[in-house]
């Protein structure tokens, strides 16, 4: 008869899991007949080679592997499965089905995740946090991991997490021979607000009031300079400027970054902030490969991405970022399936004005009109328009960098109640997330209700300065954002009239 057992393991799609019903079958051979070992169910390459490192592993431990057939079918068969995570529950599987757990395996109700190495050991492996939330969902409430994922694993709740860093280990816990501890519940605090204090960028207050604005609500930010005015200064601060990670920030974000094999411990503290470099290809700045995997702009979701250089950039790798910087979304469509990653983050570029970078600076450059207009056409103009703010950062006289910095003219109170009025604002037109910057068209006139001056200003000077739809609407979510930093429920000429100017 043959023996059949079944567990629970998970693959990756996205920055998502999907759990694997991973099913043995065990059948004796005829004495000397051929030993049989298959994957079914759409195994990737380093599943199939998976067979080797298994079979090495099991023997390793000193348990027989008799003249077999083994069949394991990896359930939805019509669902790829990608890396090696699913080792472990196949070797658990396969133990428990030739007798070596004992007489009463526990098998059912477990969530093993690991890779193995030839003598047995356990590897980390990819997307356990996202993974332990699918068993979650699904009233599984126990789980094997390396430790190195054990307290990401252990910060989702409810299930009791057992770090276990070899097959032998894993198999006394289930066979009832050993014991594993669990690892204690984890209480998460987000890192303390940087952003208190003197400011690190001097002599650029318009600058520094763009960054702060762009802190609270979400915005987009194009800083064009020369070298050395404090663009890259000012891009690093703003991340400081945002206010702490809630807790379901803090899983979104990490969740992507366990995707990616990027966390470390347990779930983010601080919020992300990515700088590629500038010959970072497509596939590396929005996603994607053979099996979709999150680009710079996911792993920057709920922090900030800064390109610096940023008409450096292949042209391709802008242009593919037009969609995720509007819907705060990357969506990748492989043979392998759809992976959908989030991607609201604030992005912040920065620019030279010329290819010299001194154009503007009295008798240092030397470039020519058209080489200027070439340089600032490797921008697209439906790229630049979707950033809602763009500042001129000019040089800073020597005696300003020598002074006191200037005292940080927000705090976290004002930052805070800004934050709490959008959230406020968020709930009652049933919207996420809260940012101002991402208010839909349809609700900004109830969203962004203007004074009848300001409707008029905002009118009149987008027919004059020649702004689109998406340009006037970018402006009205700023003036909106202005607004709250100033506690005003009603966006005036004012806050309009500063909008306006940190946009042109």
């Amino acid at each position: 008869m043959p023996a059949f057992v079944r567990t629970t393991g998970a693959a990756l799609l996205g920055a998502d899991a999907v759990l694997v019903d991973v099913q043995v079958s065990v059948t004796l051979s005829s004495e000397g007949g051929e030993r049989v070992f298959r994957i079914v169910g759409l195994p990737d390459s380093a599943l199939r080679e998976g067979r080797e490192r298994i079979r090495a592993a099991v023997t390793h431990g000193g348990h027989p592997w008799p003249f077999h057939t083994v069949t394991v079918n990896l359930a939805p068969a019509e669902a790829r499965k990608e890396g090696a995570g699913l080792d472990l529950p196949i070797a658990l599987a396969i133990l428990s089905a030739q007798g070596s757990l004992g007489p009463d395996p526990r098998l059912d109700g477990w969530l093993c995740l690991g890779e193995l190495t030839l003598d047995g050991q356990v590897r980390p492996t990819r997307g356990v946090l996202a993974a332990v939330e699918a068993a979650r969902r699904r009233g599984i409430r126990r789980a094997l991991v390396h430790p190195d994922n054990a307290l990401e694993a252990a910060a989702v709740g409810e299930v009791e997490v057992y770090p276990v860093g070899h097959l032998d280990a894993a198999a006394g816990h289930l066979g009832g021979w050993a014991r594993l501890e669990p690892v204690p519940a984890q209480a998460w605090q987000p890192a303390p607000w940087a952003g208190q204090g003197p400011c690190p960028v001097r002599g650029q207050p318009v600058a520094v009031r763009a960054a702060r604005i762009a802190a609270t609500g979400g915005h987009n930010l194009l800083l064009v300079g020369p070298p050395g005015a404090g663009k890259t200064l000012l891009a690093r601060h703003l991340s400081d400027l945002m206010p702490p990670l809630t807790r379901t920030e803090a899983m979104e974000a990490s969740r992507i970054h366990s995707a990616a094999g990027l966390l470390s411990g347990g779930l983010l503290g601080r919020r992300p902030f990515r700088a590629p470099h500038h010959t970072t290809s497509v596939a590396g700045l929005v996603g994607g490969g053979r099996v979709p995997k999150p680009g710079e702009v996911s792993l920057a979701h709920g922090g900030v991405l800064f390109l610096d250089e940023f008409p450096e950039f292949p042209r391709l790798a802008l242009d593919a970022l037009r969609q995720p910087i509007e819907d705060g979304e990357v969506t990748i469509g492989r043979a392998a399936g759809r992976a959908e990653f989030p991607a609201r983050c604030l992005v912040v570029a920065a620019m030279n004005p010329c290819p010299c970078g001194w154009h503007g600076v009295p008798n240092r450059c030397r470039c020519g009109v058209q080489s200027i207009e070439r340089y600032q056409a490797r921008v697209s103009g439906p790229l630049r328009d979707r950033f809602d703010l763009c500042v001129t950062v000019t040089p800073v006289d020597p005696a300003a960098l020598l002074e006191g910095g200037e005292e940080a003219a927000l705090t976290l109170a004002q930052v805070t109640r800004a934050r709490e009025r959008q959230e406020e604002r968020a709930r009652r037109l049933g919207l996420s997330p809260p940012w101002n910057a991402r208010l839909p068209a349809r609700v900004l006139p109830a969203a962004a209700e203007c004074e009848p001056a300001a409707r008029r200003r905002l009118v009149h000077d987008s027919r004059r300065l020649g702004l689109s739809g998406r340009g006037m609407h970018r402006v009205l979510r700023v003036a909106r954002t202005i607004a709250d930093l100033d506690d005003d429920t009603e966006v005036r000429e004012a806050h309009l009239l500063e909008a306006l100017a940190l946009r042109t």
